[in-house]
């Protein structure tokens, strides 16, 4: 029965597994539950077959493991498979509408990310996080000083310097000063954590070609170079530089009808931290423009006269995201500035 499938859907869960099997006349074979090991162990006795997984916590993995198996596995995002969802909303349901979805021609597929883009991305995500409780330590600090008459720096290297002093003053109470330096310490902590991170990035990045190769544009540094490897993928799997650009909404929104074409801001699809990242790097090309420093100083300064700089920063980002696809997809060692 197991050599007559020929696609499948499995809906994955931290212990049990549904798996959703169908023939080439598109008849059910097959519906179980499988436990993790069991998963394994039935997949490896099969002959080559396509098999689907919704993009979720740890469909990376999965894909990996059935794909060195042999299997080609299609990593599907969640808001293609609902409208195949024939009835409530299950496990069993979501593996049958899983093998539905990814049947379909024309079906836009999720690239599956190796273990060291997964641990890049890791990094990235953990020092975003550091870094918003950083942000939240300093204003709880401004905000518990203001209640004694105490206004500190708002930047935080002046910041820490004061809190330092702020435990010899004799006019705060003493558990104050207790509760204080325990923040401090916290939040020096954050601060080394933060550094650590970014020493890992870095030295990542330097051992990784693409992502020295991409470093060597303009606006483009240790984050953002291993923020696109980690996020992108596979670059092939777009066909062109605007597809990635409009994956990561940076294109214009459409609104279009009768012939006539009404383009709106951007869609803001995709990273939303990868987007930033690019758009961050695209301010810092601006300021290089204005000051007769940049390579794309002509294109900018013409666009300067027409849009303000938010729209410029923007249409800056969506280029670099063109050239980034360029680079990667290529694999050139220089790249045509526009």
């Amino acid at each position: 029965m197991g050599a007559q499938i020929i696609r499948f859907g499995i809906d994955i869960g931290k212990r049990l597994m549904v798996v959703h099997g169908v023939d080439r006349h598109e008849k059910i074979v097959l519906k179980k539950n499988f436990t993790r090991s069991k998963l394994l162990e039935y997949f490896s006795n099969l002959t080559q077959c396509e098999i689907g997984i919704e993009s979720c916590g740890g469909s990376h993995y999965w894909a990996r493991k059935l794909t060195e198996m042999g299997h080609e596995v299609r990593l599907i995002s969640a808001k293609y498979v609902i409208p195949y969802r024939r009835k409530g909303k299950n496990d069993a349901n979501d593996a049958e509408a899983i093998c539905e979805a990814i049947g379909r021609p024309g079906m836009k597929f999720v690239s599956v990310k190796s273990e060291d883009q997964q641990a890049i991305l890791m990094a990235h995500r953990i020092r975003t996080f550091n870094i918003k409780s950083r942000t939240a330590l300093i204003n709880q600090i401004h905000g518990h000083m203001l209640e004694f008459g105490v206004v500190v720096s708002k930047g935080r290297h002046k910041l820490t310097s004061e809190l330092a002093e702020l435990i010899d003053f004799d006019h705060i109470p003493k558990f104050v000063k207790v509760l204080v330096n325990d923040l401090l310490v916290t939040l020096c902590r954050v601060e080394d954590e933060i550094e650590l991170l970014d020493r890992y990035i870095s030295d990542w990045v330097k051992n990784n070609d693409t992502a020295s190769r991409l470093m060597k544009m303009e606006g483009v540094g240790a984050l953002t170079a291993s923020a696109v490897i980690g996020t992108v993928g596979d670059p092939k799997q777009f066909k062109n530089g605007r597809h990635l650009s409009a994956w990561l909404g940076l294109t214009p929104r459409q609104n279009s009808s009768g012939g006539k074409s009404r383009l709106g801001k951007i869609t803001k699809k995709g990273d939303r931290y990868l987007r930033t990242l690019l758009i961050h790097g695209a301010r810092t090309i601006l300021l290089k423009s204005a000051r007769g420093t940049s390579q794309y100083g002509e294109w900018l300064e013409k666009l300067r006269l027409n849009k303000p700089d938010n729209v410029v920063a923007v249409a800056m980002a969506a280029k670099q995201a063109r050239m980034l696809w360029s680079v990667m997809s290529n694999k050139q060692t220089q790249y045509q500035p526009i």
